[in-house]
């Protein structure tokens, strides 16, 4: 009998997931662009697959948003961060405060800005056919991909892609049939090409190098390696890298040595060491022209302003989730868990002191930071200030880090080309926020 079928909450949207097994460690599975957590139980692939983990593992199974029998939770696709969300609250539903993550294909982009972001949550991380960088969606493989899925997910089509990714089910009529069927009740026609086309603009190459946490690379050959999945490992300190045999691309479920080796690589994890560093988006904001309003209104007057726009400061930090760490004069240092949040958040506080007669500017990074007494340092910290210091009035800048970690966000941005920050190797290409529209 499968497990029964569970939803948490993040905010309005329902996430559905399952818990199967009774073991001592924890493991969420991240799947691979789609999921149906009622289908897999039908497919003699899946079926075997999780059972196999739920014999060593408590596992933790569920359909992202919008896709299988999630909520979709607005148009379009899901930023990272709000994904990375979404699974962080079923983690709290189900009790668990660590678990070890594996992330399958698109999944283990997601599953890497996790274990980067909570290190203290994660136990490990094991990557599964992981690419880092999508190719962009201006390629002509996604504008062709925009006219294929208008026939999304026909037999002939789905024949295509398994040509592709995975040969070795295209050998059965019923593995064809299967196949099809999976992506018809995994996503909708425009989930589909939402998806595909986040991916492709989703860039978590950054993120690798400040991964902290046991992590294994597990690449199977073909596309993958072309793809440079196995680059992951070059830049996650202290990875190890497996190479499982055969080609096909997609399938974690094909290759039966794979929950193998994710049983004796967390057999050869050590105890629970505090994290010294964390992955955060750091927000700094400041007023401009404030030493020519302080004159202008004189002291009395100056500190009344000041106040309310604390006030209006700290109260869209907590709408955000934000963090405050330091307030210097008339200016904020604050921390995210998320980059999309600061960027709201930046804009919101920007637009709600503009009514007082005051132009702010911000800047907005994501970086690994050292973590003491609740403090963070480090240069991501000194980059997040240099970026800040070079917007216009009333312009909320982010570095290339931060923009290539919202898409999906409906987020849109300006490119103001490089700049030299003050203190920082190298030249660094800033983008200004242009719009708010679409999801968080």
């Amino acid at each position: 009998m499968e497990p029964d079928i569970r939803y948490a909450r993040n905010g309005d949207v329902a996430i559905a997931y399952q818990v199967v097994g009774s073991g001592e460690r924890d493991l969420v599975f991240v799947p691979g662009f789609v999921s149906n957590l009622v289908y897999a139980w039908d497919s003699p692939y899946w079926r075997e697959f999780y059972e196999r983990l739920a014999r060593s593992f408590r596992l933790i199974l569920f359909d992202k948003r919008g896709t299988g029998l999630s909520d979709r939770g607005g148009p379009g696709w899901a930023a990272l961060e709000t994904r990375m969300e979404d699974m962080r609250v079923v983690l709290q539903a189900v009790g668990s405060e660590r678990a070890v993550l594996l992330g399958s294909h698109e999944g283990g982009q997601m599953a890497a800005l996790y274990a980067a972001t909570y290190p203290e949550a994660t136990e490990a991380l094991v990557l599964f056919q992981c690419i880092s960088r999508g190719e962009g969606s201006d390629k002509p493989y996604w504008q062709e991909a925009r006219r294929t899925l208008r026939n999304w997910m026909t037999q002939e089509l789905a024949d295509q892609w398994l040509s592709e990714v995975c040969p070795t089910l295209l050998r059965s009529e019923a593995d064809r049939v299967w196949f099809a069927n999976w992506l018809r009740v995994g996503a909708s026609p425009e989930i589909g090409y939402a998806l595909n086309m986040t991916y492709a603009d989703s860039d978590v190459s950054e993120v690798l190098p400040t991964i902290r946490v046991p992590t294994l690379v597990l690449v199977r050959g073909g596309l993958a390696k072309e793809q440079g999945a196995a680059s992951s490992v070059e830049s996650i300190p202290n990875a190890r890298l497996v190479e499982i045999a055969g080609s096909d691309y997609w399938g974690i479920f094909l290759s039966p040595e794979i929950v193998d080796e994710v049983e004796a690589f967390v057999a050869t994890l050590e105890a629970e060491v505090e994290p010294e560093s964390v992955l955060a988006t750091i927000l700094f904001t400041d007023l401009v022209g404030s030493t020519a309003k302080a004159a202008e209104l004189g002291d009395r007057r100056w500190r009344e302003l000041l106040g309310e726009h604390h006030a209006r400061t700290r109260r869209e930090l907590l709408r955000h989730r934000g963090v405050e760490l330091d307030t210097a004069g008339d200016g904020f240092f604050a921390r995210f868990d998320g980059p999309a949040r600061a960027i709201r958040c930046a804009c919101a506080i920007r637009d709600s002191v503009a009514e007082l007669g005051l132009e702010l500017r911000a800047g907005v990074h994501t970086g690994e930071c050292e973590v003491l007494d609740d403090k963070v340092t480090g240069i991501a910290v000194s980059i997040g200030a240099r970026v800040a210091a070079e917007a216009a009035a009333g312009e909320v800048l982010v570095s290339q880090t931060v923009r290539d970690l919202v898409a999906g966000s409906g987020l849109s941005f300006d490119d103001r080309g490089l700049a030299e920050l003050k203190g920082v190797p190298g030249d660094w290409r800033l983008f200004a926020v242009r719009s708010l529209a679409g999801a968080s």
